[in-house]
């Protein structure tokens, strides 16, 4: 039976029962991404899963303790904790109180990785939440699914495609960073200071490792776990754009000089690069922008 629902750290109100609710249409696999189950436990019993899951997964404590193991990393889990798994990674958990009490929703689609990295997921971990209350996305994905029996399967998937879409885009904010991602983003700061004033130029791993005192493998490891991407990457992409803004304020440069001016030695590898991260070549996107 469907309650109103307040959930915080001192007090949780059962809001309904224990259910699961599922996609409707395979027309949905479709969509850039879509939701494939959403559900609510009362109490979670052990669930393991030797070879993991097809699908991503996102879980949500509302009450209670949970022991959570993904491969070989174990934790405990509680209100205002919320795990991440994805695909075909093993893992198991298991309740370690006399109710444990969750929220969940699987989903799959083209876009489902990129959205997860936006909010700083890249692998199947858990985080800490800014608040113990029910994701507002989780919560109306659950809601849709309770008043599913009264909409259209096309509609009501699109419609849990679009909440889902705004639960990822919301996770950002209220995932609590870690210590250690605080850290390894105050040790970047320099090369990333440096890297801004020396796009000119060419720019080694070395040197970049020489300027953060770390070897070129550590600083692989800072930017991946702090950035989530490669240095060449960063590099790369802090030069795509400074080439925009370069073709934006000083429209009469050719695009060798733009080239030039941000570090390409070579227009054709510019060109490449451009095109990599943006869809289109500097030609297109001046015309686009009517900066021709």
């Amino acid at each position: 039976m469907y309650h109103n629902m307040k959930l915080t750290m001192e007090k949780v109100v059962y809001w309904m029962d224990t259910r699961i609710f599922f996609g409707k249409t395979e027309e949905a696999a479709r969509l850039p991404i879509y939701m494939t189950t959403v559900g609510y436990w009362e109490h979670q019993y052990e669930t393991e899963r030797p070879e993991g899951f097809p699908d991503y997964q996102i879980h949500q404590i509302i009450h209670g303790q949970g022991r959570l193991i993904i491969q070989e990393d174990e934790y405990i889990v509680g209100p205002g904790d919320v795990f991440f798994l994805y695909p075909d990674v093993p893992h198991r958990y298991m309740p370690i109180s006399d109710r444990w009490e969750l929220a969940w929703v699987s989903f799959q689609g083209r876009e489902a990785s990129q959205l997860l990295s936006y909010a700083g997921i890249t692998g199947s971990r858990v985080c800490r939440l800014r608040t113990a209350t029910l994701l507002r996305g989780l919560e109306q994905l659950l809601v849709r699914g309770e008043n599913g029996g009264d909409t259209d399967y096309a509609d009501y998937d699109v419609e849990c495609s679009k909440q889902l879409y705004a639960l990822l885009l919301d996770l950002k904010p209220l995932l609590i960073a870690s210590a250690n991602y605080n850290d390894e983003l105050e040790r970047l700061k320099p090369v990333l200071r440096y890297i801004a004033e020396h796009l000119d130029r060419s720019l080694s791993l070395k040197e970049l490792a020489d300027v953060a005192v770390v070897s070129p493998q550590y600083l692989c490891r800072l930017f991946q776990r702090a950035l989530h991407t490669r240095p060449v990457f960063y590099v790369n992409q802090e030069r795509i754009n400074r080439s925009k803004q370069l073709m934006f304020s000083e429209r009469e440069l050719r695009i060798y000089e733009v080239a030039d001016r941000v570090g390409y030695e070579n227009a054709s590898y510019f060109c490449a690069m451009f095109k990599r991260h943006t869809g289109m070549s500097p030609e297109r996107f001046r015309k686009l922008h009517g900066l021709n």
